[in-house]
């Protein structure tokens, strides 16, 4: 190594941009030009609205009960489905993580994120219409008189979600679950704690900031949802999601302005659900772990 060299190197670590500090610099242009320059860019079109002041598309989504009940819906769908995923992963990740053939079957479960939203809600739609299999199993054995409709409304969305988003939520919540040391779980045995005062007191606390995070992303994944809320839903009525209106706006009436204040809301309304998830972690689970019976 020259003597040139060794003074810069110094004066970059003076700065705090050692070698692997400079890597980092590809990753934080590669953000900034896929992700912080388009939001940027949406946020300034969406205050550029085709006629009206500046405010003037935010005035009208809020202004029309169609267009702003669109959150509603879409909470409706997001919020249950983001629990239930999240609450089932639980349960099942605590089962893996003691079977000799865990790698296989997670395999098993997290084929669904393999087979993409539009293969599912396909898939759906030939099992559970009113001339699928299951219609067809029930009608056949004389369990109902008429076909149970599960597509093309809330249930046809909500299962479509619950299936692509399960082994999300689950991996996610493994992850967790696998890093607790098990000496933990084998010391609240020991004094006297059965299984639910395990899981309570010495689990739950340890996972409770991995599940807040998993909640967070799972509700991201299900409020954005578009695909299962046209094909397995009623885009017009109780499935109109607020990603359906952004659609409309920018492809179907070419208003761009008014897509990105669409846009604008949806993340702002994302933003609000993970602060007050995060918000409530660091409320609710932030005492001390304890073991036996307290």
């Amino acid at each position: 190594m020259s003597a040139a060299r060794l003074p810069l190197r110094r004066r970059l670590r003076e700065y705090g941009l050692d070698s692997v500090t400079l890597l980092i610099i590809p990753a934080a242009l590669f953000v900034l030009a896929l992700f912080i320059y388009p939001f940027l860019y949406g946020l300034v079109l969406s205050f550029h609205p085709k006629a009206g002041g500046w405010l003037a598309n935010y005035t009208k989504f809020f202004a029309d009960p169609f267009l702003y009940d669109t959150i509603r819906i879409t909470l409706v769908i997001a919020v249950p489905v983001t629990v239930l995923n999240v609450v089932l992963s639980v349960p099942v990740a605590l089962r893996v993580r003691l079977l000799r053939n865990q790698r296989l079957l997670t395999t098993i479960l997290v084929i669904p994120i393999t087979l993409g939203t539009v293969m599912v809600a396909e898939g759906l739609l030939t099992y559970l219409g009113p001339r699928g299999w299951l219609n067809r199993t029930l009608l056949e054995f004389g369990l109902v008189d008429s076909p149970v409709r599960l597509v093309h409304n809330y249930w046809g969305v909500m299962l479509s979600l619950v299936i692509t988003g399960f082994p999300f939520t689950f991996l996610l919540t493994l992850s967790y679950v696998t890093g607790i040391d098990p000496a933990l779980e084998q010391a609240g045995a020991v004094l006297g704690a059965r299984p639910r005062e395990r899981f309570r007191r010495i689990l739950l606390p340890l996972l409770a900031p991995g599940l807040a995070i998993t909640l967070a992303l799972a509700f991201v994944q299900a409020f954005t949802v578009f695909p299962s809320a046209i094909l397995l839903g009623a885009p017009a009525g109780p499935t109109r999601v607020i990603s359906i209106v952004a659609y409309q706006a920018a492809f179907e009436q070419y208003d761009y302005s008014m897509a990105s204040a669409i846009a604008m809301l949806m993340a702002a309304v994302q933003l609000l659900i993970i602060t007050l998830l995060l918000a409530a972690r660091t409320l609710v689970f932030r005492g001390p772990v304890s073991t036996g019976k307290g």
